[in-house]
This record gives C-alpha cells, sequence and structure tokens, in this order.
C-alpha cells in the first residue's frame, strides 16, 4: 500500500471515528445519570435525518437553517421519549425500562415506514461535502474535513457544559449517587430530561454528518450506526465521556483499516468490532475508561 493510500485511509478512519464518538457520547450521558441502555438513540438519529430532509422539502428552509431546526426538533423527541416511555419507569425493576426502551425503538421505527415511506430517500448536501481536494497525492472529501472540525466544536461545548456548569455538576453527581443527589437538592427529573436532549441533540448532530456522508436516509438507517456506537461506548467504558470518544476512534479505526489493509477480510469487519469487545469484556469488564 502507497504512503499516499495510507494517509486516504486515515483520513476517513478519524473522520468516521469522530462520527462514532459524536453518537456513542448520546449512549453514555443517558447510561451515566440514569444507569439505563437507550436503546432508542439509534431510531432518534434516524428522525433527525427525517426532520432535515422534510425541513427542506416542504418548508424550503436553506440546509443551514433546516439542520438547526432539525436539531431543536431531535431534542424536544428526546425529552418526549424521557417524559412517556422512562420517566414513569423510573423506580420500576430494570427489566421494565429496558422493555420500554425496546419497545420506543420499534415505535420509531415503524412509525417512520408508515409516515415516511419505507423507500431510501435522497439526502442533500452542500457541494462542499461532496468536493473532492488533493493533498500532496492524498485524495479527501470535504465531509471528512467538516467532521472532525463540527465533532471538535461540540464535543468541546460539551465537556465546557458537563465540567463548567451547574447543569453539568448536577450530571455528574446523579452519576455518581442518585439518591444523594436528591437529598442535596437537585431536580433528578430536569436533569435526566436535560441529559436526554443534549444527547439527542449530539444525535442529531451526528445524523446530518452520517446522511452527508452516504447521502441515502430510510426508516432503519440507525441501527448499523446505532449498533457500533453502542459498541464503541462499552469498549471504551459506559459512563465515560472520554471512553465514548476513544471507542468511537477504535471502532472507526477497525472499520476502514480493515478494509484498506485486509480487502479480503472486509466482510468480517463487525466481526473483528465485536471481536475486540469481547477481548476489553474478557480483561477490562468495565471498559478502557469506565468506572468499576
Amino acid at each position: 500500500m502507497s504512503l499516499s493510500i495510507f494517509f486516504q485511509n486515515l483520513i476517513n478512519a478519524i473522520s468516521l471515528g469522530f462520527l462514532f464518538a459524536l453518537i456513542a457520547i448520546g449512549y453514555t450521558m443517558v447510561y451515566g445519570v440514569l444507569r439505563l441502555i437507550n436503546f432508542a438513540h439509534g431510531d432518534i438519529f434516524m428522525m433527525a435525518a427525517f426532520f432535515v430532509f422534510y425541513t427542506m422539502t416542504i418548508f424550503s428552509l436553506p440546509w443551514g437553517i433546516a439542520c438547526l431546526v432539525a436539531i431543536v426538533l431531535t431534542m424536544l423527541l428526546g425529552l418526549s421519549v424521557e417524559r412517556v416511555a422512562y420517566r414513569p419507569l423510573r423506580n420500576a425493576p430494570r427489566i421494565s425500562s429496558l422493555c420500554s426502551a425496546i419497545g420506543v425503538s420499534f415505535l420509531l421505527e415503524n412509525f417512520a415506514v408508515v409516515v415516511f415511506g419505507g423507500r431510501p430517500k435522497s439526502f442533500y448536501c452542500p457541494e462542499f461535502f461532496t468536493k473532492t481536494f488533493i493533498l500532496g497525492g492524498v485524495r479527501v472529501l470535504g465531509i471528512n474535513f467538516v467532521t472532525p472540525l463540527v465533532s471538535i466544536v461540540f464535543l468541546s461545548l460539551l465537556s465546557y457544559l458537563v465540567y463548567r456548569t451547574k447543569n453539568g455538576l448536577a450530571m455528574r453527581a446523579i452519576s455518581k449517587d442518585f439518591d444523594t443527589a436528591r437529598l442535596m437538592g437537585i431536580n433528578i427529573d430536569r436533569t435526566i430530561s436535560f441529559t436526554f436532549m443534549i444527547g439527542s441533540g449530539l444525535a442529531a448532530v451526528g445524523a446530518i454528518l452520517w446522511a452527508s456522508r452516504y447521502p441515502q436516509i430510510w426508516p432503519f438507517m440507525g441501527v448499523f450506526p446505532g449498533w457500533r456506537a453502542f459498541t464503541a461506548a462499552i469498549i471504551g467504558g459506559i459512563g465515560s465521556i472520554r471512553g465514548a470518544m476513544v471507542g468511537g476512534f477504535l471502532v472507526g479505526f477497525i472499520s476502514i483499516m480493515l478494509v484498506a489493509f485486509l480487502p479480503e477480510l472486509a466482510g468480517y469487519k463487525d466481526a473483528f468490532i465485536f471481536i475486540a469487545l469481547i477481548l476489553v469484556l474478557l480483561f477490562k469488564p468495565e471498559g478502557l475508561f469506565g468506572e468499576e
């Protein structure tokens, strides 16, 4: 493999890694404060892509404004899911919340099939995203420049929110001790709803970048990136934002580099991702950066 092809694949891997990290953080934030896996996260991701599509189609809004509207709508959808499906079961056995999460996932998928149709739809993205740049013999799509920059901006904002604001302090307190945080006067319901909104907003950003990278959307488009991001969150340590980022990069590198270096094993790349997951769980069950 030539050096230029290696760097081309490296850039693709970094871009995809950032994308998985954005989605994985949504899983890890909800688990961190609620100790619950939000299995509907991948389908909230899917709904965000359709929000952009129909906001542009019906209201003829510019792409950038449509994306902002879609992010807000997705955050409200995340809030609604938490209020309807999770909050009433907060004191119920864990299995009840798990069943509710899976039910919401099926509901959103089938809602999208009935309302939006099962046929894939073309997703508009700016011309810059599909433009090819040649840098020293390396061919790079514009989306591979945009994804890391956008991801860094949103991850930096998330880091500021979690570690420099009162809401972030409340989220970290709940993640450490639910009952003590309640006794200290923290509004548990409001903080959990806020966490769902932030996680859903990051899923919306990931959906826009994903649909710009693979410009087709359909009701089950969230399954593939959702499960990979979930795997990334577990590898990094579910509940750890830093772990979700590292896990996202690891999954992105395996997805791209395995195909680049061992094309004959390209069909088994998902198997290698889950092998990495199994090895982490065997030797460090809490994940790379998770707490015991």
